[in-house]
């Protein structure tokens, strides 16, 4: 009993040390290595060494997956190519195995020492996540070895000499043994290691193990698709595809088996070693095989999974892809681009009260309702989605854009409160009593319109770009739009004085709506002051008169970050 509780320790060990070292590069090189997979796509041929790359430095072919499946449900790459990345990323899979098969031991404790020293002294900084690689990758090779020294005295044991003799009576069995493990596992390169490990051991021959790789190869494919299934039909189309190379793959092999056991078991390497070269001569020769065929099983996916006509909900997210959330830079920028698509109903909302202002337009004061309650649905999908991303561990740089992202929404939900408020008013005080602006309020209102409309516009833009300059032009034009408010505020002033009957009917409502498109404009305006403090150019007067607006907004998006 201790035996085995000692081997699954180590099957656990080095499923962990795997997580490890994949979770800490894509915490700190996340966002390079999407921009790398995303711009080598223009030929199969790049695309199958891109994907090569990336998992050899993830030490797993489905963390690729699940990047490559994301850039494909998003439209930024087409099935083909991305399947091209999957065939790449089983072979940094497989040569990822053979660099941990080899004799490390004395180079497995190093590791662990190091990184832990490195984690420990570099707290928030891209070194800590560097120290925990290195401490996977110790783990992985210690757990190897705990697994070997396990193991030794099973292969004396009667029992389970039995049971692996049944198993390797059958390969399609063993291959579907290995394919559940991986798939429980988490991990194909664990398990390939694991049969190299038990190979080495002589607790399975070659017989057994060459069919538990080919098991632990479409175990990964597996995995793969069913982490998707939930998901669009354009994702779950790059895992049907590298899973189906895979069937081929293993098609193809599977009558063979034996005689490439016997033939192997001849050649004079040891039996761990024919193991991992096994594994990385079927993915090389996948690779070969299947890239010339990535176009047609691309059109087979689509076949297979058709575009679903769907209902359009405004008020259901599009950009936060689940899939992204073990990746706070990836999952960062899908939030941004929820939070742009807030944006833009705010604008068509901002363009509906002009309407309603300008034509007493009624419809379109129901149509603000409708969009405030699609700018609150969008509000709290992308608060909860950026809740599930503080949860996993970020750099300075990924908390600081966690910060923005989460205080713009929070304006434009504020606005979007705002704009329906104002729209209210305008039916309740104008168009209910049949009344109208005077012909110079309602140039002055249309005027403080049209520079919102623009200055939200400016506002995305610095959102997404963080420009400075542009930056310091919103801050400008925040001043400028206070100054303009009390022009056309002491204009209104001197109608009512002229006993203007227009300006005097709806003098209230006036002040009123000056006053909220104000507030709407600070709100716009507020997305500047952090990327000009960072600059060093917000000087101290600003400071200091933002200081407790700055203050209110940390506090509110804090409560809203634990609510």
């Amino acid at each position: 009993m201790l035996t085995l509780l000692n081997i699954l320790a180590g099957i656990a060990l080095l499923v962990w040390g795997t997580y490890l070292v994949r979770t800490s590069i894509l915490r700190v090189y996340g966002a390079e290595l999407r921009r790398f997979l995303s711009v080598n796509v223009g030929n199969r041929f790049m695309a199958l060494l891109a994907g090569l790359g990336v998992t050899s430095l993830l030490q797993s072919s489905t963390a690729t997956a699940l990047l490559t499946t994301s850039f494909a449900g998003s439209g930024l790459i087409a099935t083909a190519p991305a399947l091209a990345i999957m065939l790449g990323a089983d072979i940094g899979t497989s040569l990822a195995a053979v660099f941990l098969s080899r004799d490390l031991s004395w180079l497995s404790p190093l590791l662990i020492f190091v990184g832990v020293i490195v984690f420990l002294s570099k707290q928030r900084s891209p070194a800590e996540h560097m120290g925990r690689v290195a401490i996977g990758l110790g783990l992985m090779m210690l757990a190897l070895q705990l697994i070997v020294a396990a193991a030794r005295p099973l292969t004396q044991t009667a029992g389970v000499k039995a049971i692996f003799t049944t198993i390797s009576g059958d390969p399609l069995l063993d291959l579907v043994i290995a394919a559940a493990i991986t798939v429980l596992a988490y991990s194909s390169l664990a398990v390939v290691l694991l049969v190299a490990t038990l190979t080495a051991s002589q607790v399975i021959g070659l017989d057994t193990a060459l069919p538990l790789v080919l098991g632990a190869n479409i175990g990964s494919g597996a995995l793969a698709v069913l982490m998707t299934l939930k998901s669009s039909a354009e994702v779950r189309r790059v895992p049907l595809g590298n899973l189906l190379f895979k069937l081929i793959g293993a098609l193809v092999t599977i009558p063979f088996i034996r005689l490439i056991a016997t033939a192997a078991g001849e050649s004079g390497f040891s039996e761990s070693q024919v193991v991992i070269a096994f594994h990385l001569i079927f993915n090389v020769g996948l690779a070969a095989l299947c890239i010339p065929l990535v176009n047609k099983v691309a059109d087979l996916t689509h076949r297979l999974l058709p575009t679903a006509p769907q209902a359009q909900d405004e008020s259901q997210a599009k950009h936060l892809d689940p899939l992204a959330l073990h990746t706070p830079s990836l999952a960062l920028t899908c939030a941004a681009r929820e939070a742009l698509r807030v944006g833009d109903f705010v604008e068509q909302m901002l363009t509906d009260l002009g309407r309603l202002m300008r034509e007493n337009h009624r419809a379109s004061a129901d149509d603000i309702r409708r969009l405030d309650d699609v700018v609150d649905s969008l509000y709290k999908q992308v608060k909860f989605y950026l809740t599930q991303v503080s949860r996993t561990p970020m750099g300075e740089r990924d908390s600081r854009r966690w910060t923005d992202i989460i205080s713009f929404t929070i304006n434009l939900e504020q606005v979007g409160d705002i704009i329906e408020k104002s729209a209210n008013d305008v039916v309740n005080k104008n168009l209910d009593r049949n009344r109208n602006f005077s012909e110079a309020g309602m140039t002055e209102l249309c005027d403080l319109h049209s520079r919102l409309i623009t200055n939200l516009r400016l506002a995305m833009n610095v959102f997404i770009n963080n420009d400075v300059n542009d930056a310091q032009k919103l801050i400008a034009e925040k001043v400028m739009f206070r100054e303009l408010e009390l022009v056309n505020y002491e204009k209104h002033l001197t109608r009512l004085a002229d006993q203007t009957v227009q300006s005097i009917e709806t003098s209230s409502l006036h002040l009123d709506l000056m006053r909220d498109l104000k507030r709407v404009n600070s709100h716009f305006c507020s997305v500047a002051y952090p990327i000009l403090e960072a600059a060093g150019v917000l000087s101290q007067s600003r400071l200091r008169s933002v200081a407790h607006e700055r203050t209110d907004e940390s506090a509110t998006a804090i409560a809203e970050k634990q609510g």
